[in-house]
């Protein structure tokens, strides 16, 4: 099997320079888990496949996770493979791996194995929700901003939830300001993935999928997101402050970092604007040094956020 790092940096771009800098744990449950995440993502979005067939996949995907024995992982993993719901070479490796991402899964305490479980099939169960309102080829489109975030929160706020978990579990002492990051938990994750959504915006049209309701004009959506990115920001502020481990405080505030540069890039010049590099490492260096001095990783927020109510679960 191809070690859970390789697998990584085959999927993944920003995850696979902020999950190194997490201590161990919870930096292999946070892999694990993003593997999981991955997985389902690519059958949500397995547009060269049949709605049904998508359904029963994140269907059988959901049983696999929660059946303890995870029976038939590796025919199952060989076989998705085999029907490319994915142009992508790495992520159809990660699916042929599935078998060896659950022995990853299986070799966790019970505790962290039941959270990631969990909330993976959450998500899973979550996605398929958008699949049977999708047209046969694909084609979604969502209605207002509701219906927005239901979709951001199941395909992202559920990892900020499962990342407090992971969290809390790894550092006890986190205990005194969960209230704190519960609050704010489901709009980190819903924040980075409506930055997403803005910059694939022109993208996802071209393949029928409009996240972006029409009945909301763009400012709006761009307050959202400016939002979600001020609780994000809170959320990893209260874990400096309550003394996180410097990996935890690195890996949350990274992806905070180039969500703000990225919304920056897209109210700029527009939807697939990308953050260069060369930002990335600008910004990398910068929030190290930050650790080191004991310095704000994030500005504070000007104006303290509001949590929004949790999206309908």
């Amino acid at each position: 099997m191809s070690d859970i790092q390789t697998l990584l940096d085959r999927t993944s771009r920003t995850f696979a320079l902020a999950i190194p800098l997490l201590e161990t744990p919870p930096r292999q449950e946070v892999s694990v888990s993003y593997l999981l995440f991955r997985i389902a993502d690519t059958f949500e979005d397995a547009t060269r496949w049949p709605r049904q067939r998508r359904l029963d996949a994140l269907g059988a995907f959901s049983q696999l996770l929660r059946n303890p024995e995870h029976y038939g992982a590796h025919a199952l993993g060989r076989a998705w493979r085999d029907e490319r719901p994915s142009d992508d070479e790495g992520t159809l490796e990660l699916i042929a791996e599935l078998d060896g991402v659950m022995r990853e899964l299986d070799g966790f305490s019970s505790v962290r194995r039941r959270l990631i479980v969990q909330h993976v099939a959450r998500t899973a169960e979550g996605m398929t929700e958008f699949v049977r309102r999708a047209d046969e080829d694909g084609g979604l489109k969502l209605v207002d901003a509701q219906d927005l975030q239901r979709y951001c929160y199941v395909v992202a706020g559920i990892v900020g939830e499962l990342l407090t978990e992971l969290f809390i579990e790894s550092a006890p002492h986190l205990e005194a300001v969960r209230p704190e990051l519960m609050e704010r938990q489901a709009a980190f994750g819903e924040g980075l993935q409506l930055v997403n959504i803005l910059k694939d915006a022109d993208a996802d049209a071209l393949e029928g999928r409009c996240y972006l309701p029409s009945s909301m004009d763009r400012e709006n959506v761009f307050a959202i997101a400016k939002a979600d990115l001020r609780a994000a920001s809170e959320y990893v502020l209260l874990l400096q402050r309550a003394n996180a481990p410097r990996g935890t405080v690195e890996f949350t505030a990274l992806p905070v970092l180039l969500a703000h540069a990225a919304l920056e890039q897209v109210e700029r010049y527009g939807p697939g604007s990308k953050v260069s590099r060369a930002r990335v490492s600008e910004l990398l260096g910068k929030l190290r040094c930050d650790v080191d001095d004991g310095l704000p990783v994030l500005p504070t927020p000007s104006v303290p956020s509001v949590p929004r109510p949790h999206a309908p679960r």
